[in-house]
């Protein structure tokens, strides 16, 4: 389940205004989830092709940033690690640079080499937990300070051979911003998009902020209070409730620690709330590793990010301007 949900439901479609004026709503499958658009404009026919527009740059980006696709930049890294470096398009770099400084910034809790912990498969049907001595060796592959970029010649370089990279906690939200990027260079000033509780705004729905809710990680049936949110803005989560799987009694979820070669522990869940992708990428993935406390220090150091913090000890942190958020929506 995803933490951050559209409550699209909170609008009257039934108004008084034209058929034309009803927001036109799609959903397709892209990076192994389900993304959302809502567009709100004049011409229903000429803003569905707009959104197939849309659509389509996210999944040309996603055949530049997937693990899973063999053609990718991604996975040519990955093969080439300790052989050469390879050249990358300036997308793929931009994404590389960011996680080196979210690297940087939470002190090696983000590091985009975890994807050499190749021994975990949480993909329905082959989930696999590796064995001690597996994950032990594989951890020594894991190192965000061994990705040599040169951005001159415009390649990426993995020191070691059996190296390899997932982009997952990164690449997500630089693609639905570039789907929000083409609605906007189309002419849309009023949209949503949603990929797998990423939401991105901007505008209104039919003059009212968007609605979003925030989902209870512990029971996702529950929502913890609803963001009123409008203009540009984004609410990124990240979690063990929506990629995994139960072994041995044991909750086995996608995102791992880099330090230890195993999922986190210690947070349910983590949203976040900004008016720019930048200020949020790779953070909720960072504070999961990190841990409820260290979390909130590190979102402290960000100016103009507000988060929720669902501990595994059952607590709540909201920080200010999240509290100050969800008091609004709930007016």
């Amino acid at each position: 389940m995803a933490m951050a949900l559209p409550l699209l439901g909170c609008v009257s479609w039934a108004s008084a205004a034209p058929v034309s004026r009803a927001p036109q709503r799609a959903s397709r499958a892209l990076m192994g989830t389900q993304v959302d658009i809502v567009a709100d404009g004049e011409d229903g026919p000429a803003l569905r092709d707009v959104i197939d527009k849309a659509y389509a740059e996210m999944a040309r980006l996603e055949a530049l940033f997937s693990r899973y696709q063999p053609d990718s930049a991604v996975s040519r890294i990955s093969r080439a690690a300790g052989i050469r470096p390879v050249s990358v398009p300036a997308e793929v770099m931009a994404v590389l640079k960011t996680a080196q400084q979210m690297f940087r910034l939470s002190d090696g809790a983000f590091d985009i080499t975890v994807g050499s912990l190749k021994g975990w498969n949480f993909e329905a049907g082959q989930q696999t937990v590796p064995s001690a001595s597996l994950v032990a060796r594989q951890r020594q592959l894991v190192d965000a300070r061994r990705v040599v970029l040169n951005e001159s010649a415009g390649t990426a370089y993995l020191t070691r051979h059996g190296m390899a990279l997932d982009l997952g906690g990164i690449a997500k939200l630089p693609i639905l911003e570039a789907g929000m990027r083409v609605l906007r260079q189309q002419g849309v000033n009023n949209a949503l998009i949603n990929g797998g509780g990423d939401v991105l705004v901007m505008g209104q729905l039919q003059g009212r902020p968007w609605r979003v809710g925030l989902r209870d990680p512990r029971a996702p049936e529950r929502l913890l209070g609803a963001l009123s949110v409008q203009g540009q803005a984004v609410v990124a989560s990240s979690g063990d409730y929506e990629r995994y799987f139960f072994a041995a009694g044991k909750r086995e979820h996608h995102i791992l620690d880099p330090r230890t070669g195993y999922p986190t522990v210690g947070v349910h869940g983590v949203s976040l709330l900004a008016r720019d992708v930048a200020q949020v990428n790779g953070l909720g993935a960072a504070m999961m590793v990190q841990g409820a406390k260290a979390g909130q220090a590190l979102v402290a150091r960000q100016p103009g990010v507000e988060a929720l913090v669902v501990a595994g000890d059952g607590g709540a942190w909201y920080s200010a301007g999240m509290a100050a958020a969800l008091a609004r929506g709930a007016a």
